[in-house]
């Protein structure tokens, strides 16, 4: 099985290490119990980091290899290449952890997903915004498709509700003058969609700092809080900015072991990702052993896939505007860093 994750930057490291631990340790769990059909399942790791074009080439050298499923991939960018190369080279791929809605341009029996669209889990942290009383918002962005699609998700859903949402362009602005933008535009949200570290930890300081910002809720719905490094970095100003993950307000008891295994592995809280990364081999594992590393009778597999999950049961379907199939739908958490007690998420809203 082929393993595509960012480890390196400017790939989201933490995100990619979680990635890999939960893919490592179901793999470690398969052989364990005698392997597919009596022998070892190996795990061909290969770093992205977050390049389509390295993503597309790892594709390629995967498939010489004789990989009979592709796995993994965080990054929304890198997922759309690897899943389209995947498409022409006819390898079945199952995508851990990216949500772009259009993870192909056109249909495809080879590609499957288990993170829930971006529309799903933004149009859901759209909702708890409306019901926080946030109605007027100001989005920081970057050029980028995944950042681009968000911010439409939320005009969308918040415009029918006499919401507004205005655009600020980090690329000409300094945190500080981002500030000062602030200030006139009367929001009282401000959403990070720029990359992570730089800038978004940047922004949070000075906005938590600029004594004409009270009340400013920050919140970051692709899910940068989620990890130490954020906590790390940030500090006390890291918490009470919601954040988007898929994981269920209470875990099953496969979870819950699984949960505390991977907390031995990572040395910490397992993020949402490592659950994903062990889902996928679940999956694919379970495809193996029924039709065994044929790639066209796995990529036909999909369809009849009924497995319990860390964090429910997954099956897959064609789902309206989404041209791969699709686990409709991991559960939706919009959660926080508690201010008293910073290892602490506090959940906010469910989708």
């Amino acid at each position: 099985m082929g393993a595509l994750v960012p480890l390196t930057r400017p790939g989201w490291t933490e995100a990619g290490l979680h990635l890999l631990a939960g893919l490592e340790l179901a793999v470690h769990e398969v052989n364990g119990t005698g392997g597919i059909a009596g022998r070892p399942l190996e795990l061909v790791v290969r770093d992205t980091a977050a390049d389509p074009r390295r993503a597309s080439a790892a594709v390629d050298e995967l498939a010489g290899l004789g990989v009979a499923a592709l796995a993994g991939e965080y990054h929304s960018v890198v997922a759309r290449a690897v899943a389209a190369r995947a498409d022409t080279l006819g390898v079945p791929f199952l995508c851990s952890s990216a949500v772009l809605d259009t993870l192909t341009e056109q249909p495809t029996s080879w590609v499957a997903r288990l993170a829930p669209a971006q529309s799903h889990g933004w149009n859901t942290y759209a909702d708890f915004l409306l019901r926080a009383g946030h109605s007027r918002i100001a989005v920081v962005t970057q050029p980028s498709v995944y950042w681009a699609s968000g911010t439409g998700i939320l005009r969308n859903r918040l415009a029918p509700h006499g919401g507004s949402v205005a655009e600020l362009d980090m690329t000409r602005l300094t945190p500080a003058a981002l500030c000062d933008e602030l200030v006139g535009q009367g929001a009282t949200a401000l959403l990070l969609l720029v990359g992570y570290p730089e800038p978004a930890v940047p922004i949070v300081q000075a906005v938590r700092s600029d004594e004409r910002l009270p009340g400013m809720l920050i919140g970051a719905p692709a899910g940068q809080p989620e990890f130490g490094e954020w906590l790390a970095l940030s500090g006390g100003d890291g918490a009470a900015v919601p954040f988007l993950r898929y994981l269920p307000e209470r875990l099953s008891p496969l979870g819950a072991r699984v949960g505390t295994a991977l907390r031995e592995e990572l040395g910490g809280a397992p993020s949402f990702v490592a659950f994903e990364g062990y889902d996928t081999v679940t999956v694919l594992a379970d495809v193996l052993r029924s039709q065994g590393a044929d790639r066209e009778r796995i990529a036909a597999a999909w369809p009849g896939v009924d497995v319990e999950g860390t964090r429910g049961r997954i099956r897959f379907s064609r789902v309206p505007g989404i041209g791969v199939w699709q686990w409709a739908w991991a559960p939706v958490q919009v959660v926080e860093r508690d201010r008293a007690d910073l290892d602490r998420f506090r959940v906010l809203h469910s989708g």
